[in-house]
Parts: C-alpha cells; sequence; structure tokens
C-alpha cells in the first residue's frame, strides 16, 4: 500500500502549542511536533506503521481518497420549501437547478 497517496495536513495546536500533522483517511492518529516539516514527517512515518501494522493483522486498509473514484452525484435531502426556493431562483436565472446549486456549492 503506498501511503504517499494519503491526504495529510499540518495544522497549529494552540492547545499544545505545536504544530498537528493529521491523515484523512486515518482520523485517529495525529503527531505533534515544534516545526510543520517535523508534523508532516512524523504523521507521514506513523501511517506508514500503522498501514503495515494493519495488512499484518489482516485488516482493511483505508483507500486513499486521492485514489477513489467519484461520479460527481450525490443525494442532498432539504426542506421542500428550500427546495421550491432553489427551483425558482434557477429558472429565474435561466440555469438547471443543478448548475444553480454546484455553483452555491463551489462558492
Amino acid at each position: 500500500m503506498n501511503t504517499d497517496h494519503y491526504t495529510y495536513r499540518v495544522t497549529w495546536s494552540a492547545e499544545d502549542q505545536e504544530h498537528v500533522g493529521l491523515c484523512a483517511e486515518l482520523p485517529s492518529l495525529s503527531w505533534l511536533a515544534g516545526s510543520p516539516d517535523d508534523a508532516l514527517a512524523g504523521i507521514r512515518a506513523l501511517v506508514r506503521e500503522c498501514v503495515k501494522d494493519m495488512l499484518a493483522q489482516g485488516e482493511a486498509v483505508p483507500e486513499p481518497i486521492a485514489d477513489r473514484r467519484y461520479s460527481g452525484e450525490f443525494k442532498v435531502r432539504i426542506p421542500p420549501h428550500q427546495h421550491r426556493k432553489l427551483a425558482i431562483e434557477a429558472s429565474e436565472q435561466g440555469v438547471s437547478l443543478n448548475r444553480l446549486v454546484s455553483s452555491k456549492l463551489s462558492t
């Protein structure tokens, strides 16, 4: 398993007064360090070890978000009055409801 494809992030932890490295696919893991570079290196090493252990134990390893296929479609349930309001707005703008909502999500 190539852990280089995982989604890593480094942020500042005011509580710990250190940078914290995180991995979106394995949200229970984190790595604290004094610098952003050290936090990233730490979380990457921790993820590699964790995945290695998971594989050795026969556990399912999360697929990297970057490697997943997305259809571009998902359902969202909203109240009927909000649906109606959006349909009216789309009609007034001369666009499809899908285009209007997609535009709103991207802003």
